[in-house]
């Protein structure tokens, strides 16, 4: 009953930006059940890994390769979540989805793929050498 339509990926050179968008369209009662949001993300030949979560409250974590450098947030009133990506490398290269609990998982907070319900359609980052 959630539609995310991520928005904003695009080739840029190492140590350069994005931001990352991710819409949540549906209605009101489902968009409200949701319980946490993540970015997650898939380079060729790999298996899809998280990158960061945010819950209702605003708490945020993020994986170990992406901290102090990406950075998760949310606008509520829009039912947007957003991911701001700097000092990109090459080796964030990869197909970025956003995804959605609605169940409050114990794997949302791990950014566990299996914590996740509702997922967008992906959007492709590359970044050059």
């Amino acid at each position: 009953q959630v539609q995310l339509v991520e928005s904003g990926g695009g080739s840029v050179q190492a140590g350069g930006s994005l931001r990352l968008s991710c819409a949540a369209y549906g209605d009101s009662y489902s968009i409200s059940s949701i319980s946490y949001m993540g970015w997650f993300r898939q380079a060729p030949g790999k298996e899809r890994e998280g990158v960061a979560v945010i819950d209702s409250d605003g708490s945020t974590t993020y994986a170990d390769s992406v901290k102090g450098r990406f950075t998760i947030s949310q606008d509520n009133a829009k039912n947007t979540l957003y991911l701001q990506m700097n000092s990109l490398k090459p080796e964030d290269t990869a197909v970025y989805y956003c995804a959605a609990d609605s169940f409050g998982s114990d794997y949302a907070w791990s950014i566990d793929v299996r914590g996740y319900n509702y997922w967008g359609q992906g959007t492709q980052v590359t970044v050059s050498s």
